[in-house]
């Protein structure tokens, strides 16, 4: 029985690919936690750099999309291909150290109930400017959706299984993180926050958080989904 499938978005990430898996064979000390890398539409050798690795690490399987259509899409696609209890995901390009998910997963395991159970990391060590970025938007959602959210993009994101199986609403992009969270905070899962260290990329560059502009759009494009859900539970 596999108790913890966690989803690796991957888009043009050949070069940080092998190091994360690298880590994950470090700190993987169990035959039941499945790691799942998903070719998210990469247009670089990552499909070739995830057929060389999964013959040689038993937890890693791999899942391919075609045609990116978003951060959070590539990740539904792979939690359609998890076995855990309990499932999740982070990132790609080691600013999340793999470790954090078996700390994740540690303290699931500590609680004595473990059905409604909502575990995510809270960053730290991160610029000033990201840390005010990333408060305001916490403010924002928490007035909005009447719902205490803060650090709502943060990694990795571990949960029940039953908590996003057959849903149908979730969004593609960078906004599934809010949702999966709201979604938590609303059903009344047990949320457990737990620091990490979020470091600066070692290969490659951020493929949105390019600057202010980008950030422009991000907050935009959460704030669409926002009211969008606003709008949702009215309707209820």
């Amino acid at each position: 029985m596999i108790k913890l499938s966690i989803v690796v978005p991957c888009y043009n990430e050949e070069k940080n690919i092998p190091l994360i898996v690298e880590r994950f064979s470090e700190v993987i000390k169990r035959n039941d936690i499945e790691v799942i890398l998903v070719d998210n539409g990469s247009n670089d050798n990552s499909a070739e750099v995830l057929a060389n690795l999964v013959p040689k690490y038993s937890f890693l399987k791999t899942v391919k999309v075609e045609i990116n259509q978003g951060y959070g899409y590539g990740i539904l696609q792979g939690l359609k291909a998890a076995r855990g209890k309990f499932i999740g995901w982070t990132h790609a390009d080691m600013q999340t150290d793999p470790i954090d998910v078996i700390k994740a997963l540690d303290l699931i395991e500590k609680e004595p109930a473990d059905d409604k159970i909502f575990v995510k990391g809270n960053r730290k060590g991160r610029p000033l400017f990201d840390e005010f970025f990333t408060f305001s938007m916490g403010c924002f959602e928490t007035f909005l959706l009447g719902e205490f959210l803060w650090d709502i993009n943060a990694q990795p994101n571990i949960f029940s299984r039953e908590l996003m199986e057959n849903e149908q609403n979730a969004p593609f992009d960078f906004a599934l993180d809010l949702f999966a969270f709201y979604k938590a905070k609303k059903e009344k899962y047990k949320i457990i926050r737990f620091p990490v260290i979020f470091p600066k990329r070692i290969h490659g560059a951020s493929h949105w958080n390019t600057g202010l502009f980008a950030k422009w759009k991000f907050i935009k494009r959460t704030m669409d989904f926002s009211f969008k859900l606003k709008r949702e539970l009215r309707q209820k």
